[in-house]
């Protein structure tokens, strides 16, 4: 089909982004976390705050949306905004390498990645066309998987080949200065402003939309069963206790490499599907994927029960990620898309910090087959729950209707 300008320029400067996004993942899934580890003298506290910066974002997500909206700043720029913001706290970061302001600088700029996440989604339901959605999204999505691999090899090397890792901060800078640039060439509009509005105003969708209720709560069981797993594949893989004590490439392989390449290949295909299909009934499909993958993943003792856990790990992961960002679009009110995004993006952020919490004291005192049986199971509740809302028609206009009828 024909695209608008508008269409057109926010694809291509969301590819550009995408190759930024790349380095920027690996930045959050892997390098903070490896030069904190070798910082001499650093606490376990210290390391538990770095690997959560991008879960305290989430969790800010519905307050930077309500003062987005409170300022009157165009969607993108306020999202531009926090990238230039967060390429600044880089550079300090890499002027100052105290301890302390490294850890907070971590914090921080992660948290500017993932706080934007509400206000891009507003994006893409404005400038994307419903029926080519999840395709344009998913080719950027493509884009950034690639350059994340890329990125990975590189900046391991060169980070081994150095005692100064701060080089490495000031590629994250440019990387965040990059995306900020194309952010502020994507046209966007402000959000809709409402007087005597409070920070989590979002949080009244949960009350007024039962469906929106009964999806976040499908959603937390199969996020935190699956937020459980997934660090556990390295503990897994690691640790002699569990026989596997694999080296460091093998566990690449397995936890990095195959997920991410299946990943690559797939997200097209995931996104058009996403395009076409009823959203339950792929939230469904997706949740079985999941289950499946911890299944094979955790009750194998074999090269090839491990690689095809990965593999399943790799193809639902690939939908997992165009149905994540884009799912409130599918019947969320177009001009609420921010709104609704900010509280899903706020509940995964409180698994984020829930899941590991929780999944290794258990890990201590259960074997790992139980442990993925449990999650398991709440993956095969969660999806029940879906079930009688798969053959379900939804209105999006009476819902509008509804909801302002609530409001007024």
């Amino acid at each position: 089909m024909a695209f608008t300008a508008t269409t057109l320029t926010t694809y291509r400067f969301e590819r550009w982004r995408a190759v930024a996004n790349g380095a920027l993942e690996m930045a959050g899934s892997t390098f903070l976390l490896l030069i904190v580890v070798r910082w001499p003298g650093v606490t376990a506290w210290e390391k538990a705050l770095v690997a959560g910066g991008g879960s305290a974002g989430l969790l800010l997500s519905p307050l930077v949306v309500w003062y987005v909206s409170r300022q009157g700043w165009t969607t993108t720029w306020a999202a531009s905004v926090l990238s230039f913001f967060g390429a600044l706290v880089f550079l300090g970061m890499a002027a100052f390498p105290i301890l302390p302001l490294y850890v907070v600088g971590c914090v921080v700029t992660m948290a500017c990645a993932s706080a934007s996440v509400p206000l891009m989604t507003q994006v893409y339901q404005e400038n994307y066309p419903a029926s080519d959605r999840g395709r344009l999204f998913s080719r950027a999505i493509m884009i950034r998987i690639g350059t994340a691999a890329v990125f990975s090899d590189l900046a391991g090397r060169g980070l081994a080949a150095s005692n100064d890792p701060r080089w490495l901060l000031v590629v994250f800078a440019v990387a965040f200065a990059g995306a900020g640039y194309c952010l502020s060439r994507v046209p966007s509009r402000p959000l809709v402003k409402e007087a005597g509005s409070h920070p989590f105003r979002a949080m009244r969708y949960i009350r007024l939309d039962p469906l929106f209720r009964r999806t976040l709560i499908c959603w937390m069981l199969m996020g935190v069963a699956n937020l459980m797993m997934l660090p556990l594949r390295v503990e897994f893989l690691a640790n002699p206790k569990y026989e596997q004590n694999l080296d460091v490439v093998t566990i690449a392989l397995f936890v990095g490499v195959v997920p991410n390449m299946v990943r690559f290949i797939l997200s097209p295909i995931w996104g058009m599907i996403f395009d076409r299909m009823n959203f339950f009934a792929l939230r469904v499909i997706l949740n079985l994927g999941f289950a499946a993958g911890i299944l094979a993943f955790f009750t194998s003792n074999s090269f090839e029960g491990l690689l095809l856990g990965a593999v399943i790990y790799g193809v639902a992961g690939a939908g997992g990620d165009v149905a994540w960002s884009l799912w409130v679009t599918k019947f969320a009110p177009p001009d609420r898309v921010a709104d609704y995004m900010s509280v899903h993006t706020f509940f995964t952020g409180v698994r984020g910090v829930l899941a590991p919490v929780v999944a290794f004291p258990l890990a201590m005192h259960w074997p790992l087959s139980w442990l993925a049986g449990f999650c398991v199971g709440l993956i095969v509740i969660a999806s029940l729950l879906l079930l009688p809302e798969v053959a379900w028609d939804r209105n999006l206009r009476g819902r509008e209707r509804v909801i302002e009828d609530v409001n007024d």
